[in-house]
C-alpha cells in the first residue's frame, strides 16, 4: 500500500463542481493522511479563490466553454484545448500524480486527456442524471466512473459504473433538533409553517419573480418564507420592497448557516443541481424542483425528473414557475400526506459517505499504478 499517494483532481467552474472535489480531497486526507493532493482548475472560475480556501494547492489552465452569441470567442477555442492540454501535460510532468480526478467542469477535460496520454489512471465523477458530452468521451478509458443516478449505462461503460451518489457539505446536512434554533437565528416563529427559497449563492431570477410577484399570497396565508435573493438580485429586491417588510419574510442574500434554514422549512423550493439534490435527499423534507434552463443539455429537468418518477418530489417548469410556484407550495403546505410522502421518498434515495467511498476507489486506482 502506498501511504502516500499523489493525487490530481481537476474540475470547477461552479460550487456544484468545487465543494464535491474539496469533498473527495478531505476524504483521502482523512483515509490515508500523508497523500499529496494538489487541484487543476480553469483560469477566472470560482475555483481558483474556493480551494486555497480550503487549503489545497491549485493550478490553472487558460480553457473557457462554448461561448454562446461570440463567434470570435468560440474560433479561438480549439487553441485554447490544444494549450490546455500542453499545459495539463507539463503539470502532470512535475507532479507525476499516482491517480487523478474529474469532477467536470472545464480543466476536467484537458487534464484527464493528458492523463490518458501519461497513462495514468484516472476516476470520473458524474454529479448528473445526464452525462455530457466531454464525460462520455473521456468514460472510454476511466477506469472507474461515480454516479448518482440509475441508469447510467445509457452514457457510460457498463463495467466502469459504480453508484456511489454526489458527496454532499456534511455540516449542511446536520439538521437533526436544529428546527427552534434555525427559527431563532432568522426571528421566526418555529410553530408557523415556513418555505424556504434557495436559487443557490447567484440566486435564480425566476424563483425570485415568483416569490416576488405572489408575496402578498404567502402572507395573508400567514405562512413565512426564507427567501435566498443571490447577490445579483438582493439589492433591487429590497428597494422594491421598501421599509417595514412584513415579520413572516426574511430576504437573505446569502444563507451562510444552510444547515438552520432547512431545519427551519417545511417545504424547499429550489433549482436542480446534482450537489444540490444530493443535499436535499439527505434532509428528507417535502421539495419544490424549477429546473434552470440554461445549463447543458438540460440536465436539470432531467436530474429532477429522476426524482419525480420515484414520487420524491414535485417539478415546476421554468416557463409557468411565476403563475404557479407559489400556489403549489401553499397547498403542498397543506396537504400533509403528501408532504409526508414526498420528504420519506426523496429520503429513500439518499446515499450517504459518497466522499469517503470514492475516496477509496481513487487510493485503489493510486495503489495499483504503484
Amino acid at each position: 500500500m502506498n501511504n502516500s499517494p499523489k493525487i490530481i483532481i481537476s474540475g470547477g467552474g461552479t460550487g456544484g463542481h468545487i465543494f464535491p472535489a474539496v469533498a473527495i480531497a478531505n476524504a483521502l486526507r482523512r483515509l490515508r493522511p500523508g497523500c499529496e493532493i494538489l487541484f487543476v482548475g480553469a483560469n477566472g472560475r470560482m475555483e481558483m479563490e474556493k480551494v486555497p480556501a480550503a487549503g489545497y494547492q491549485i493550478r490553472g489552465l487558460n480553457i473557457s466553454g462554448i461561448q454562446r452569441g461570440s463567434i470570435l470567442k468560440n474560433l479561438v477555442l480549439p487553441f485554447k484545448i490544444i494549450g490546455s492540454i500542453r499545459h495539463a501535460l507539463r503539470i502532470l510532468k512535475e507532479f507525476k500524480p499516482d491517480a487523478a480526478v474529474g469532477v467536470g467542469g472545464y480543466a476536467s477535460g484537458p487534464l484527464l486527456y493528458a492523463a490518458s496520454l501519461r497513462n495514468i489512471p484516472y476516476l470520473i465523477q458524474e454529479q448528473n442524471s445526464y452525462a455530457g458530452k466531454t464525460n462520455k468521451w473521456l468514460s472510454k478509458k476511466a477506469r472507474k466512473i461515480c454516479v448518482a443516478f440509475d441508469g447510467m449505462e445509457e452514457f457510460f461503460p457498463a463495467a466502469a459504473i459504480l453508484k456511489t451518489g454526489n458527496p454532499v457539505r456534511t455540516d449542511v446536512v446536520n439538521i437533526e433538533g436544529k428546527r427552534e434554533q434555525g427559527a431563532a437565528l432568522l426571528d421566526l416563529d418555529p410553530n408557523k409553517k415556513t418555505i424556504l427559497v434557495t436559487g443557490g449563492s447567484l440566486g435564480a431570477g425566476t424563483l425570485n419573480k415568483s416569490i416576488e410577484k405572489h408575496l402578498s399570497e404567502i402572507i395573508s396565508s400567514d405562512v413565512q418564507v426564507i427567501w435566498q435573493t443571490g447577490k445579483f438580485y438582493y439589492k433591487g429586491i429590497l428597494e422594491r420592497l421598501g421599509p417595514g417588510r412584513h415579520p413572516n419574510v426574511r430576504v437573505m442574500e446569502f444563507l451562510n448557516q444552510m444547515d438552520l434554514a432547512y431545519a427551519a422549512a417545511d417545504v424547499i423550493i429550489s433549482r436542480a443541481g446534482a450537489g444540490t439534490i444530493a443535499e436535499l435527499c439527505l434532509i428528507g423534507k417535502p421539495v419544490i424542483l424549477v429546473p434552470s434552463p440554461n445549463v447543458a443539455e438540460d440536465h436539470q429537468t432531467k436530474n429532477a425528473m429522476a426524482l419525480v418518477k420515484n414520487k420524491a418530489a414535485l417539478l415546476i417548469n421554468d416557463r409557468s414557475a411565476e403563475d404557479t410556484l407559489v400556489r403549489e407550495a401553499l397547498a403542498l403546505l397543506k396537504n400533509a400526506p403528501l408532504a409526508k410522502e414526498l420528504g420519506e421518498n426523496i429520503n429513500r434515495m439518499a446515499l450517504a459517505d459518497a466522499d469517503e467511498v470514492i475516496a477509496a476507489e481513487v487510493l485503489k486506482l493510486a495503489d495499483q499504478n504503484k
